[in-house]
């Protein structure tokens, strides 16, 4: 049993099986030529997802956000000829990012990558919702991505108002939830603190919740891991997931 799961949700249960019975289909779809939606990568892009290792792709966007901290990107010289060439047919990303919905986080941008080539999942405070555990599950099981990067960042407002609990208008207080383990885990009041925590809980949570994800990594076809990306200097920092928040082996 994993420390994330509610071992007395039988809703789980019910949804893991639902996902299976989706990502076959959506699988199969995938596979007819009048889709096209794993379209193989141009000259322009750099390798396909089928020929790298879960290490090769991390190194790759992390060669990127060297790029990107050097003020020496490389990415939008290949953008045009890329969107001419494939784009309307299909994609071939190689890494998947869940990162937060803050505008101060340009993901393509900070990991130097072309258009196709990463698959981007955001939403505030970087939380695994149903929603976002769906689209990255499609990534990995139909697009084969090789590698998931769970990335919080510096000055992150949810995370500094899931610390502060304010009332708040509308459905914004629905984040904080998610975000509140982090808060118990760290001990701390420190917005920085909370949200490395966080990002490593988060992923963590992603593994543990998805049987698509769980079965990836177990089989070593797949990494997820967490990040933090610094919006004062640009540089993204990988994170380890502590040994007790990872799935049983």
């Amino acid at each position: 049993m994993s420390l994330i799961e509610n071992p007395s949700d039988t809703s789980d249960t019910c949804c893991r099986t639902t996902r299976r019975n989706v990502i076959g289909a959506v699988a199969a779809l995938a596979a007819a030529p009048a889709i096209g939606l794993a379209a193989e990568p141009t000259a322009a892009a750099s390798a396909s997802p089928e020929t790298l290792s879960p290490d090769q792709a991390l190194k790759e966007i992390m060669d990127g956000n060297a790029r990107f901290v050097a003020g020496a990107p490389t990415a939008h010289t290949k953008d045009l000829a890329i969107v001419k060439a494939r784009a309307a047919e299909g994609q071939w990303p190689i890494v998947g990012v869940l990162s937060c919905a803050d505008s101060r986080v340009p993901v393509e941008m900070v990991f130097d990558e072309p258009i196709g080539r990463l698959f981007v999942t955001r939403v505030a405070g970087n939380i695994t919702t149903p929603e976002i555990i769906a689209s990255l599950e499609y990534g990995i099981a139909v697009l084969g991505i090789k590698a998931v990067v769970v990335m919080g960042h510096s000055n992150c407002g949810a995370v500094k108002a899931a610390i502060e609990n304010p009332e708040v208008p509308g459905q914004i207080s629905a984040l904080f939830p998610a975000i509140l383990p982090a808060v118990y885990m760290s001990g701390s009041a420190d917005p920085m603190v909370v949200t490395r925590q966080n990002a490593v809980i988060q992923a963590a949570t992603l593994i543990n919740s998805s049987p698509v994800v769980e079965g990836k990594v177990k089989a070593g076809e797949l990494k997820v891991v967490p990040a933090v990306y610094d919006v004062a200097t640009g540089k993204v920092e990988l994170l380890p997931i502590p040994p007790a928040m990872r799935m049983n082996k």
